[in-house]
């Protein structure tokens, strides 16, 4: 299916005085390539992005639309994430909701909450994060609105199509039987996490893989591509992991009514979370299994489904008799505490009580 125009990805140097709420919208649009042309989406067209009080699309099959939001105390802190990284950041765990239903990501519409000090090179630096990731997924930002706010806030409304509703994947259909896999590596981004908010920590790996955990905190990808070819490879119940791999396994189990088991001795792991874990008093499972941010996909797939090992996924686990989810450790006995990040209590996973 054709894909929008890629946003810029090389930043636009600032040309004139920014002064005021509508010149700085109209640096943003330019900064997203936002404009009011009609043109073809990932399902059907644009008829109209920013400039009207709405956009119009014309959309063919199904779609699916998600929100998240992402607040300055909470999702991030402006001390440790630069600008860019928290445009980026965003849009990406945005995105990754997407991914988790097998959709092709279409259509973004942006809404920032500036604070007071907040200036115009720090907002177009954080539109410049924003669209590189939609860049690299053909994504059109149509669109959104702008505020003072007591802390940096930015919301994000995504849209994705499928061919038909069928096509898309819930996190209710997992059975009993059926195989439990995950995209990618887990726990680079917690660890990620204890190196900023404690450096010492960086002394715990080499430099390189220290960098590299880093960027997996500040600058996640949504596992798009993934999520479409799971889908079709018949994926029964699919979630990202968002907020660690004990709490995201748990939501699958609840909205399927099946237990999940996964054997902590299968877990990819990312290089250097074993060290960092152990330099924090920390065990690296349940860093894992309760760190969050990842973005990876954990997904159910019936026995015998077909390419599950050519999609560079890891086979984890299985759905049981039950309704809860359990990681048990790499003896095969006893379970790894993964609490996981919790929106509205005061500590999340084991080691931090903040997103970055």
């Amino acid at each position: 299916m054709p894909t929008p125009p890629a946003s810029r990805t090389t930043p636009i140097p600032p040309t004139r005085r920014i002064d005021g709420e509508f010149e700085l919208i109209a640096a943003l649009r330019e900064r997203l390539a936002i404009d009011g042309e009609a043109r073809p989406s990932s399902a059907g067209a644009i008829e109209r992005g920013s400039g009207d009080d709405a956009a119009v699309t014309v959309p063919a099959g199904a779609t699916a639309t998600s929100v998240d939001m992402a607040v300055e105390g909470v999702h991030f802190r402006r001390s440790t994430a630069p600008p860019e990284a928290i445009g980026r950041k965003a849009m990406a765990a945005a995105l990754s909701d997407l991914a988790a239903m097998g959709a092709v990501a279409g259509e973004a519409y942006v809404q920032l909450g500036l604070p007071a000090g907040f200036d115009t090179d720090e907002c177009l630096a954080l539109a410049d994060g924003v669209a590189g990731v939609c860049a690299e997924h053909g994504v059109a930002v149509l669109g959104g609105d702008i505020s003072r706010a007591p802390v940096l806030v930015i919301a994000v409304t995504v849209v994705g199509h499928a061919e038909s509703p069928d096509r898309l994947v819930g996190r209710d259909g997992a059975r009993e039987g059926d195989s439990i896999w995950v995209t990618g590596e887990l726990g680079g981004a917690a660890a990620g996490l204890l190196i900023l908010e404690r450096p010492e920590l960086r002394e715990a790996v080499p430099t390189a893989v220290a960098d590299a955990l880093v960027e997996r905190q500040l600058r996640p990808s949504p596992r798009l591509e993934a999520g479409v070819a799971l889908a079709a490879a018949g994926a029964t119940a699919m979630i990202d992991i968002s907020d660690g791999l004990g709490a995201d396994a748990g939501h699958l189990a609840a909205a399927s009514g099946v237990g999940i088991e996964i054997d902590g001795a299968k877990l990819p792991i990312a290089e250097g979370v074993a060290g960092v874990a152990a330099a924090a008093g920390i065990d690296d499972l349940e860093l894992v299994a309760g760190g969050g941010e990842d973005y990876e996909l954990l997904v159910a797939l019936s026995e015998g489904s077909a390419g599950a090992d050519a999609l560079g996924v890891s086979r984890i686990g299985r759905a049981v008799r039950g309704e809860a989810s359990l990681i048990r450790g790499r003896n095969g006995a006893g379970a790894v505490d993964a609490a996981g990040f919790d929106q509205l209590r005061a500590a999340s996973g084991p080691g931090h009580g903040e997103r970055a």
